[in-house]
């Protein structure tokens, strides 16, 4: 095994020690956000039916138009703000946030202040 197959591993780990004990509901959904070398992706989900509410991610066209920096912290921090927002349109105000194992520092907690600054409660 490389050492890449290690740290990911190491996630999943803390991943499932994480999920075991978070659940989201309708009113409370689930934010979950994960992070690749280039591009980082979120959604809002209910677990209790199993449905996505909403997403965003560094793919769309308003996040690449938006920031023309490769500032991956900018970048990430805007998709928070996006997903906020399509959260308080369906009146959601209340999540909980799934850093899905990664460690919460650079993109992960930008992403948390992003949603934070747009509304979010967590």
């Amino acid at each position: 095994m490389n050492t890449s197959d290690l740290k990911k591993q190491a996630r999943l780990k803390r991943k499932k020690r994480i999920r075991k004990k978070m659940v989201g509901t309708q009113l409370r959904p689930r934010l979950s956000v994960f992070r690749s070398a280039k591009h980082i992706y979120t959604q809002l989900i209910d677990d209790t039916r199993g449905h996505t509410l909403a997403a965003a991610s560094s793919m769309e066209k308003a996040v690449k138009e938006h920031s023309k920096s490769n500032n991956k912290i900018v970048v990430a921090s805007f998709v928070g703000k996006i997903v906020a927002e399509r959260a308080i349109k369906l009146g959601i105000k209340k999540v909980v946030f799934d850093r899905n194992g990664f460690l919460y520092h650079g993109r992960i907690k930008a992403v948390s202040d992003g949603a934070r600054e747009a509304g979010l409660n967590f």
